[in-house]
């Protein structure tokens, strides 16, 4: 009862003072004045070997935090892309004086925060443990000792990573993007591939780390409980006899934009939605006239769920969840650009409304609201930022790399606040073009395409690898494909597959198969059994021990899908697509009127290069395959699933291909789905004998 009364009492005491003051919630508060920002310029010391200490002192909080960061630029790694993402990573798995383990114990011991990477490293701890925990991060950067089982790991989960992503639009979309923008051969725009990563050695991992992790062009800053004579003292005592190659910042030229607006495409009929990304490259340095115009252009262009493009594209049209744009900076060519993934039947209209809003931005089509929003978007934003002591350890040393005032930062929003909708203006036509874009779009051509055709831009086809593609003459059906006389085609691509498993008559011969799998996933063992009776029965089923884990069977008018103790009969499209293949090999049926095949150009597949062939059974649902040129074989197919009302992409991938009988088949099938990997192993194949109808009630 005590307790209610005073509840009763604070909000009769809270009453009148709403009473008086009406608050008007259909309008937005006003911004408050700008913060007033307090960083102390850096006491500056210089090391012989060439490392600059920056000391930003502060004793509100009994904590120092460093930031050793080396000055390289971008590193052109050619054939070795990836090599120093691989370094840097192993750099935390264990040093000359103590294993992995032990040094990970050493940290969590002190509470402290010690990260270090390709380009530096950071340590974080109170200051009475702060000497301990920089030791560590100089430890870790001075004495690595690169075990070979850790580099096989880091390797194996890189290329992991590298599957994952060239199933993935947005990640393709991303290094297309980059890598037609600055040149696929230049270090601003290459990237990682199964194959550079399987070609390196764990001697290429040691060469780069000589090569990029010295003294020279290092900045070491910290922020925090620390006097600069202190800061000075453990640096020199740490780091004073570090000695390592000298470094210079490479002289990179810079790219042109297309001289016409283009869009550059890439075909991924497996794609729920599409990827869009228009934009240009740009310079704009850090201490150049327009960079905090560009920072509040960008805000109000695609900066927030308030901005321009997010209102268009999604609260006004409904076409995606989000649309956003960025415009880069610092001492190299960087990029503007915009980005969305939109429902696939409706990725021209919100190309075309992304254009839209670029040009409302160059036209000054911009209110003094979305103006203020944005500036005071910036000043709480900054202000919170500065008290984040990486921030200011990263701003201290920015104010070298990059040539600024040594007011920059206290005068940040100052700045951002004498900026009039005149110079918003300004930048956007010098930084936002449409005339010279580039469009890149990763999707499903067939249904995306022919819709672009509208806006009369030349239209460029890429694989998911940055590489031209080469059309070939499109067929109107499967006869005239198989009578075409090029060397390559839907045609070709199917003959040469059952060539190599066998030939077609020895493929027409199967009408059953039966196999013992085998799985691990999550550290659990399963085992299971996979059966089919042509012309489309199929039972799998997987057991963890004694126990089903999951079943599917389709006896080839109905079938049920079955988790644990969970039956759900499939539904109609299910079934549909279930019966859509009516030969244990279905490939002897591709050339029938019950599918439609077309060549797409070629691919790959790990370190094989592939013929791209799209596939259309009965039910419509596509499906690309992959077929080795150099022995015909099946390596991969992808399409979509649904996972409730979701669609998700699906890559399997057929390895380690045996002989049953007088036909090949693959042993070790792959599967991922939608990011998730696991690879069933096949035993104990049998063909055309132990399977009957009973197997699939």
């Amino acid at each position: 009862m005590k307790k209610i009364l005073i509840i009763a009492l604070g909000v009769m005491m809270v009453a009148p003072s709403f009473a008086q003051n009406k608050v008007d919630r259909s309008k937005q508060p006003a911004p408050g004045p700008a913060p007033i920002i307090h960083l102390k310029d850096p006491v500056i010391y210089k090391m012989p070997n060439g490392i600059t200490i920056l000391v930003v002192e502060n004793h509100k909080v009994p904590k120092v935090h460093a930031i050793l960061s080396i000055d390289r630029g971008p590193v052109l790694e050619g054939n070795k892309a990836g090599v120093n993402s691989i370094m840097g990573a192993m750099l935390g798995e264990g040093t000359k004086n103590m294993s992995k383990a032990k040094f990970d114990e050493a940290v969590d011991i002190i509470g402290a925060d010690v990260s270090v990477h390709s380009s530096g490293g950071s340590a974080s701890a109170l200051t009475r443990y702060f000497n301990k925990a920089f030791s560590l991060m100089a430890d870790a950067l001075m004495n690595p000792v690169f075990p070979e089982e850790s580099f096989e790991k880091i390797k194996s989960q890189t290329l992991t990573g590298l599957k994952a992503s060239d199933k993935s639009a947005p990640a393709i979309a991303d290094r297309v993007n980059r890598a037609l923008n600055y040149g696929k051969h230049t270090a601003m725009g290459e990237f990682e591939t199964e194959e550079s990563i399987k070609g390196l050695t764990l001697d290429d991992v040691k060469a780069a780390y000589k090569a990029g992790i010295t003294p020279s062009r290092a900045y070491l800053t910290f922020v925090g409980d620390i006097t600069p004579e202190q800061a000075k003292a453990i640096a020199e005592k740490t780091f004073g006899k570090w000695t390592g190659v000298k470094l210079t910042l490479p002289s990179i030229t810079d790219m042109n934009n297309p001289a016409k607006t283009e869009i550059d495409f890439v075909d991924l009929p497996t794609a729920v939605q599409g990827e869009v990304r228009v934009g240009n490259l740009i310079n704009n340095p850090m201490n150049g006239p327009d960079y905090h115009a560009g920072l509040l252009a960008n805000q109000i262009l695609g900066g927030g769920a308030d901005s321009k493009l997010f209102m268009n594209l999604r609260e006004k049209h409904g076409f995606t969840y989000g649309s956003y744009s960025s415009i880069g900076s610092g001492r190299f060519q960087s990029m503007f650009s915009t980005n969305a993934a939109v429902r696939t039947e409706k990725v021209d209209s919100a190309m075309g409304e992304m254009l839209v809003e670029i040009n409302n931005m160059r036209n000054g089509n911009i209110s003094e609201e979305e103006l203020k929003n944005a500036k005071a978007k910036y000043n709480g934003t900054f202000a919170l930022r500065m008290e984040d002591p990486s921030i200011t350890a990263t701003y201290a040393a920015n104010i070298l790399i990059n040539n600024l005032p040594k007011d920059f930062y206290r005068t940040y929003l100052q700045k951002i606040n004498a900026v009039t909708k005149q110079d918003v203006v300004r930048v956007s036509k010098n930084f936002m073009s449409t005339d010279r874009s580039r469009i890149v779009i990763v999707g499903n051509e067939s249904k995306i395409g022919p819709n672009l055709l509208r806006y009369g831009y030349a239209i460029k086809k890429f694989d998911k690898y940055a590489e031209p593609v080469i059309e070939k003459p499109k067929s109107v059906d499967n006869k005239e494909t198989a009578m075409t006389t090029d060397k390559v085609s839907a045609f070709t691509i199917v003959n040469d597959y059952l060539k190599a498993i066998g030939g077609k008559e020895e493929a027409l011969k199967v009408t059953s198969f039966s196999a013992d799998l085998s799985m691990e996933m999550m550290g659990q063992s399963f085992t299971g059994t996979e059966k089919i009776l042509a012309p489309n029965k199929h039972l799998v089923e997987l057991k963890m021990g004694a126990m089903t884990i999951m079943k599917q069977s389709f006896d080839g008018t109905k079938g049920y899908q079955q988790q644990g103790p969970q039956k759900v009969d499939m539904s109609e499209e299910e079934i549909k697509e279930a019966g859509d293949d009516k030969a244990v090999i279905p490939q002897v049926y591709y050339l029938s009127p019950d599918y439609k095949i077309e060549y797409k150009g070629t691919g790959k597949v790990g370190d094989d290069a592939t013929y791209r062939l799209q596939v259309v059974p009965a039910s419509g649902k596509t499906r690309m395959e992959d077929y080795s040129i150099k022995t015909g074989l099946l390596l991969q197919s992808e399409t979509t699933e649904k996972q409730g009302e979701q669609e998700v992409s699906v890559s399997t991938e057929f390895k380690n291909y045996q002989k049953v009988g007088n036909v090949m088949f693959p042993m070790e099938v792959t599967r991922n789905v939608g990011g998730q990997e696991f690879t069933l192993i096949y035993s104990n194949v049998k063909t055309n004998t132990g399977v009957t109808d009973a197997d699939f009630k």
